[in-house]
């Protein structure tokens, strides 16, 4: 590693003092290459054109329906297990794709072009619950949970409750020791996949008076006696099952805390900086598809004679959401590259996850207009990306919260 930064800063240095005017050509003499943020794998090339695949021809036919009748179809979810797509970071060894950290969101992506509530339910599972136990569980942890999560288990994260949402580690559910086990009450609030889901990992207190420091993570099963109680009626997203969840009494074996007692608040702050440029990648999906829905009609719809995307004034909205979309993949594809590489990537991914959300709203919101009438019926479903691009500004950290964090890195890079 040093010794390809010292080759890198000879190449700077000598294109100063002859003028090369490349610096690629600097770099290539050093045996380096520089890429652009648009350069993928083949394999993770692969992996776009085949989730692309199943996204329009399994999911697209049934997206209407699931938001209709705000249920996500059991076929769907298989389906995404079976493409491997609920293991994409996870080892071979464990049933998984063993893919790249990009990899998952590429699939993100592809799925929200399509339907974004497909993608959360995705987004969370790998990035959330699976990354959790790759990082943070034990051995024989990871041989018990990882297998069934990547061949047929949902998983779900159980992190927010009524009181404690930005504030993540103001959360009240308790846990107290029992013998070899631990008993937790409580309740959750706002929980992705959580109707469907057969895996739950749970934040709990074991000591309230060491405040956030007393928050433990544990994984339990819905049969151990997780209460699934209202399901929430949304906006949008209405096929992603978002529930309160209970727990009076549950008993969970010692074995099952994952990272060790009073450690989940590290888990959670880790994860979710992590989960955030999932979450950047799912908007930023929503955002192409509602363009990609809509552009080619302005194209074909006719007035005074001419198509409307050819007057200066459309034409310049197009323009203008094409470049905030550009601008969008390039933070997050920048964040997912980062992590990856094990460079610092908080500030990024708060980034990327605050504009994504605001182009999705942007984009999403003018293809209704581009469209007219006809994109503020539902049968088009262009409606439904603005819909279903609100959550983009509230979950994973609100857009404050971003800026809040964006603004911390400011505040200790220059004062």
């Amino acid at each position: 590693m040093f010794r390809n930064a010292a080759r890198s800063l000879t190449a700077v240095r000598a294109l100063q003092r002859t003028h090369q005017p490349s610096l690629a050509r600097a770099f290539s003499a050093s045996g380096l290459t520089l890429n652009s943020l648009d350069t993928f794998t083949e394999e993770e090339q692969m992996l776009r054109e085949s989730v692309r695949r199943f996204a329009t021809d399994v999911v697209g036919p049934k997206v209407r329906d699931m938001d209709e009748q705000e249920q996500m179809d059991p076929q769907i979810i298989k389906g995404l297990f079976d493409q491997g797509l609920m293991g994409i970071e996870t080892s071979a060894d464990h049933g998984g794709a063993e893919s790249s950290f990009t990899s998952a969101i590429i699939a993100i992506e592809e799925l929200a072009k399509v339907d974004p509530s497909v993608s959360v339910m995705c987004d969370v599972h790998n990035t959330l619950v699976n990354t959790i136990l790759r990082k943070y569980a034990t051995k024989d942890q990871q041989d018990k949970w990882l297998p069934l999560l990547s061949e047929s288990k949902l998983g779900s994260f159980c992190l927010s409750e009524t009181g404690s949402g930005s504030d993540a580690f103001a959360l009240q559910t308790r846990a107290k020791k029992d013998g070899d086990h631990w008993v937790i009450n409580g309740s959750k609030m706002w929980i992705t996949n959580s109707a469907e889901a057969e895996i739950f990992l749970i934040f709990a207190n074991t000591d309230p008076s060491k405040g956030y420091k007393g928050i433990t993570c544990f994984i339990a099963t819905k049969d151990m006696g997780i209460q699934i109680a209202k399901k929430e009626q949304k906006l949008g997203i209405r096929a992603s099952s978002t529930c309160t969840l209970n727990f009076d009494d549950l008993r969970i074996p010692e074995e099952n805390i994952i990272g060790g007692i009073g450690r989940g608040y590290k888990l959670a702050i880790e994860i979710l900086n992590e989960g955030r440029i999932g979450i950047a990648a799912q908007m930023l999906g929503l955002a192409i598809g509602a363009f990609e829905k809509v552009v080619p009609y302005t194209y074909t719809r006719h007035q005074f004679g001419q198509p409307i995307a050819s007057f200066q004034g459309l034409s310049f909205q197009l323009a203008r959401a094409a470049i905030s979309i550009e601008s969008a993949k390039l933070m997050t594809y920048n964040a997912a590259r980062r992590k990856e590489e094990g460079k610092e990537f908080a500030k990024e991914a708060a980034m990327a996850k605050y504009w994504a959300s605001v182009v999705a709203q942007e984009v999403s919101g003018g293809a209704i207009e581009w469209a007219g009438g006809v994109g503020f019926t539902r049968e088009t479903g262009v409606e439904k990306f603005w819909r279903d691009s609100k959550i983009g500004a509230i979950y994973e950290g609100t857009s404050n919260i971003q800026l809040q964090t964006i603004a911390k890195f400011i505040q200790k890079e220059y004062s």
